[in-house]
């Protein structure tokens, strides 16, 4: 923006002056920009814009959760959602749209992969989350306190705009948010989790899901290209390389009989044990043609029991917004696949209904 603003022949510091107004105050009109000089607004209007992306739909769910479908330059959409909890405001940031990893418990990989995303992209959805909820300029209770990049997509195999996109977002002049409340989170690209510390201090969560390499090799496919000896390696490197102690947290789905068992819960306590974490279950979200079961109320206790009497500290994540397909792992938009793995998926769930076939079971370890 300074750079920008040189071109034009203005002092750097009136990029503080329009980063203000386009995201703190959320005014996309120069017009209003009313603390610079008429002559400048005028050069503005003639050479830039402000353009949010657009919002195709919105969904309310009784629970106070709101998911919007946002339409990016590609022709896709992506999805949005914001978790309103006692004390603060959780935004789930798109990075893809769709998704080039295919986790098979995930609904967004089943949509097949169309683009990145551009920082504008990225950061337009916290852009449009404050317009939404009324937020610019004000201290509304509904504001966004906390963003996780943990919507549809792998954030780091958009590296550079989602690093320019939490920037932003951390930016005092910006957003002003906390680096231990924006989170990144990965399925474990190795070598871009070891460039994320010349980058960025923002907190780390890691979509484990299971304690072995054999397991997770099965439904978190880029395991097998970066197991999880060298996952956790990298982790423990980020976590070094920040000036504060802080922790990772680790994302464990659970699965009715894949990955839900005691032996999993002693296995992930002991493969953590070095790892400076705090652990995440989440029970398994249903989505069409899914063939996964949530695990029981019981087996999820017993899962965080084992783990909490080895010494971590296990939370549960309440399922939230799942009556508008907004809860983990359901998020799918409208993806213009430029793959062909969302026609097989079609074909193998129309294969399985007219068959009666069988419902697939992952080998349990």
């Amino acid at each position: 923006m300074e750079a920008f603003l040189l071109e034009q022949g203005e002092k750097p510091f009136r990029a503080i002056q329009l980063l203000k107004w386009i995201h703190q105050y959320g005014v996309t009109d120069f017009d209003e920009m009313t603390n610079i000089s008429k002559a400048l607004r005028v050069r503005l209007k003639e050479c830039a814009e402000v353009r949010p992306p657009q919002i195709r739909e919105r969904y309310d769910a009784a629970d106070g959760c709101h998911k919007w479908i946002v339409e990016v330059a590609s022709g896709s959409s992506v999805e949005t959602v914001f978790i309103p909890e006692a004390g603060r405001g959780t935004l789930c940031i798109s990075s893809q749209a769709g998704c080039s990893l295919d986790c098979s418990f995930c609904a967004t990989g089943k949509q097949g992969f169309n683009s990145d995303l551009t920082t504008a992209e990225i950061i337009g959805q916290l852009w449009l989350a404050n317009r939404e909820l009324g937020c610019f300029g004000t201290k509304s209770p509904r504001r966004v306190t906390n963003v996780v990049m943990m919507g549809m997509g792998e954030p780091l195999l958009n590296f550079d705009n989602v690093m320019n996109a939490v920037s932003l977002m951390m930016e005092d002049n910006c957003y002003g948010l906390s680096k231990r409340r924006v989170t990144i989170s990965t399925s474990g690209v190795v070598p871009a989790l070891d460039r994320m510390k010349d980058y960025t201090d923002a907190s780390l969560a890691i979509s484990l899901h299971a304690p072995n390499d054999e397991l997770r090799s099965q439904i978190v496919p880029i395991n097998r290209k970066y197991p999880i000896r060298e996952l956790l390696r990298s982790t423990n490197a980020y976590l070094a390389s920040l000036s504060d102690s802080r922790q990772a947290t680790i994302e464990y789905i659970l699965i009715a009989g894949v990955n839900d068992h005691r032996q999993h819960a002693r296995e992930l306590a002991e493969l953590l044990r070095n790892t400076p974490c705090k652990i995440n279950l989440i029970p398994f979200n249903p989505f069409t043609g899914s063939q996964y079961k949530r695990s029981s109320n019981a087996a999820i206790s017993n899962f965080q029991k084992i783990l909490r009497d080895a010494g971590y500290t296990v939370t549960i994540r309440t399922t939230r917004g799942d009556e508008i397909g907004a809860a983990c792992g359901q998020l799918v938009g409208m993806v213009d696949d430029t793959t062909r793995r969302s026609a097989r998926y079609r074909a193998l769930m129309q294969q399985d209904a007219e068959q009666s076939v069988p419902v697939r079971r992952l080998k349990i370890q």
